[in-house]
């Protein structure tokens, strides 16, 4: 048992009470017979997240239980808030009087105090995860300046503590939250971001408020500057050489951070195929500075025109970028595929390669196409027609397993040279996209299947199968549609969905019905459970490939790294200790990622607002992409989306048909899916909100 269970499972039996908190951490190292710094490290940790309580002065207790339990605060405009905890079949409700002063999204222990039909009441007793942060603009009143949060979830303003910035009304800042011994909050202004009409105020508003920041605390700073520029002969001993052979990068023409290459190879009865990851685990060692800031950000986060990496760039575009004509450390997959697409062998090692060549998907695209070649894809477009002739057989294996093939459009920004956005368009996806995916996904599939047919703790990109009820719902819509669909089957398998999908290729109701059945899935997470992917129609699925960018990469690459290095022989103990990793590596991750999607998408927001505010009058072809019983949601071509208020749509008495999402009047109907003319009426910067009227 890890000494993290062991402190809970000794502390949950015997609710310990000790006069000084120091003889708590001496009998804890006694009973367990483990260091006491140790014990220290690790009681801190779990009472850090909300594990321990200390119920009254140095007494302690696990959560949940004795009527405490731990979760996530949800504030509101009118002050009172709900906590979402785990295993809870509803929110546990907290009056306003007993918030304790708990702002949204903070970490908060619970006590129930009443149990209703409705669900449950309860009052906050701590706040174990407080935020940093809050971003919000300055008001003033009376002399004093006030920071409105721009989270309408906070719902009271918050007094600002004078320091030597000087601030002026009207500036969006971030503030550092301070909490009086009281339980008042103040705010402290760490950065001034800009003003409220400034958009580059308003993006990096929007970034700040999801806590992602560009720049990498002092002490990385200095860890980064110990990072090697070159790989070293002792460094490769012991790897297997395969700087000799043909392999490449394919990325968009701005990546810099490379962290996949590649090798093909047919033979009489099968194709060979590498697929070579950066072995960011070389130069990243757990519970380094580096290792504590790439997990507290989980990810890189991707915007139209920056880029906030998860670790610093002299790693992430340096040593462990596979950039062209180095060497470099890698992490490898080498699979045998027979001609049905089949794996029938493979081979994972610490490696190092010699990459040919950074190539663009649109060089590879254009090389496969034979349109155009350059020098580099010359040499390479024997491997490109081996690498499409290789994903034509895997294709037709994704397709017999019924794996989803969701086309949702993304957007394709154009920014001149000062950073401002001149134009926006779908975003085109080419071949070459698709060879790459297909190889990642094989190796993916790969690395998952052999550590948990092992029996290894491993973190695994788990997606599971929509709810019944949500099938239902997609099914209800359909028939109010006119679509006709597949009866349901007992147990919902992915080629199911993929016949809906098939059903509406060439229908106008295709990109809608996408949508409608990419809302009806759960959304896919890390875990350190092998729970297989629904939307791939896979039993083992990890993330294998992307370790510059992603934490779970990480740490999968650190247990392969060990178990090579240990020749496969793991403890019990450390079996346990590495699924403790596995847990919260994929918890954190989860989370992170989420964040980041959605500050990804809110900035994306933000940009076509932008480029729209000067648009107000002009009319557009769209098409309804969501009925609501306030109006109707239309999206135009270029992917911007934006609402019709049902006072906007023709005069009319409307009924809202909420199961085939639809608006029926006595002279007009709207649907989801249908094409219409919208004018553009206003424009919402600050809340990125755009308003259209039926013409």
């Amino acid at each position: 048992m890890s000494i993290r269970k062991s402190i809970l499972a000794l502390l949950d039996k015997n609710s310990l009470v000790f006069s000084d908190i120091n003889k708590l951490f001496l009998f804890l190292s006694s009973s367990l017979e483990v260091d006491e710094e140790q014990i220290k490290k690790n009681f801190f940790s779990l009472l850090s997240n909300g594990d321990i309580f200390e119920i009254r002065k140095n007494k302690f207790i696990t959560i949940p239980s004795h009527g405490y339990v731990k979760g996530e605060f949800f504030g509101t405009a009118k002050g009172f808030g709900f906590v979402k905890v785990d295993g809870f079949s509803s929110d546990v409700f907290v009056p306003a009087n007993k918030t304790l002063g708990a702002l949204d999204g903070e970490g908060v222990i619970v006590k129930i105090m009443a149990h209703t039909d409705d669900g449950c009441d309860g009052e906050v007793a701590s706040i174990f995860k407080e935020l940093e942060s809050v971003v919000g603009t300055l008001e003033e009143i009376g002399g004093n300046f006030f920071l409105a949060p721009d989270n309408n979830k906070i719902a009271f303003e918050i007094p600002v503590q004078r320091t030597g910035l000087k601030l002026s009304k009207n500036m969006k800042v971030l503030a550092k939250i301070v909490r009086t011994e009281k339980g008042k909050v103040k705010a402290i202004v760490d950065e001034i971001l800009g003003f409220q009409d400034d958009v580059k105020a308003l993006e990096l508003s929007i970034i700040r408020d999801h806590a992602l920041f560009e720049n990498f605390p002092s002490q990385v700073v200095e860890a980064e500057k110990k990072v090697p520029k070159a790989i070293s002969e002792q460094q490769k001993k012991g790897r297997l050489d395969l700087s000799k052979e043909r392999t490449f990068t394919i990325d968009g023409a701005d990546a810099k951070d490379l962290d996949d290459a590649i090798h093909i190879k047919k033979f009489d009865k099968f194709f060979e195929v590498g697929v070579h990851i950066a072995d960011v685990g070389e130069y990243v060692p757990q519970g380094s500075v580096i290792d504590e800031e790439a997990f507290k950000r989980g990810t890189s986060v991707y915007f139209p025109t920056s880029v906030l990496p998860m670790l610093p760039r002299s790693l992430s575009n340096g040593i462990c970028s596979l950039n062209e004509g180095v060497e470099r450390l890698t992490l490898s997959c080498i699979m045998k595929v027979d001609f049905s697409g089949k794996v029938i062998d493979y081979k994972i090692c610490e490696s190092f390669i010699k990459s040919v060549a950074r190539l663009t998907y649109k060089e590879v695209h254009e090389a496969i196409l034979g349109e155009k070649l350059n020098e580099k894809t010359k040499k390479l477009q024997k491997d490109f027609l081996l690498m499409r002739e290789l994903c034509d057989i895997l294709e037709k294996n994704t397709q017999k397993r019924g794996a989803l093939d969701l086309e949702i459009p993304e957007v394709q920004f154009v920014f001149d040279e000062n950073g401002m956005a001149v134009d926006l368009t779908r975003r085109e996806r080419n071949e070459a996209h698709r060879l790459i995916e297909d190889f990642m996904v094989l190796a993916n599939e790969t690395v998952a299947r052999h550590f948990h047919k092992l029996g290894v703790p491993f973190v695994y990109r788990v997606h599971e199968a929509p709810t019944k009820e949500k099938v239902l719902s997609v099914c209800d819509f359909l028939k109010g549609i006119g679509v006709p669909y597949p009866k349901i089957p007992d147990e919902i398998v992915p080629a199911y969905f993929q016949e809906i999908l098939d059903n509406v290729e060439n229908l106008n109701a295709k990109d809608v019905v996408n949508k409608i059945v990419l809302r009806s899935m759960q959304k896919a997470k890390y875990s350190n459970k092998d729970l297989g992917h629904f939307g791939l129609a896979l039993v083992d699925y990890c993330h294998f490939t992307s370790p510059i960018r992603r934490y779970p990469d990480l740490t999968i690459h650190r247990i392969i790294k060990e178990w090579l290095h240990c020749g496969g022989k793991l403890s019990d103990v450390r079996k346990e200790e590495l699924d403790d990793f596995a847990f919260e590596s994929a918890e954190q991750s989860s989370q992170c990622e989420r964040n980041a999607d959605m500050a990804e998408r809110d900035v994306d927001d933000l940009w076509k607002a932008y480029l729209m505010k000067d648009r107000v009058g002009e009319v557009f072809d769209a098409s309804i992409s969501s009925v609501t019983n306030f109006g109707c949601f239309v999206a135009l071509e270029n992917t911007v989306e934006g609402l019709v208020k049902v006072e906007d749509l023709p005069e009319d008495t409307y009924l809202f048909l909420d199961k085939q999402l639809r608006l029926k009047g006595g002279a007009h109907v709207f649907s989801i899916g249908d094409k219409v003319k919208v004018q553009l009426t206003n424009v919402n910067l600050h809340t990125r909100n755009l308003d259209f009227k039926i013409v």
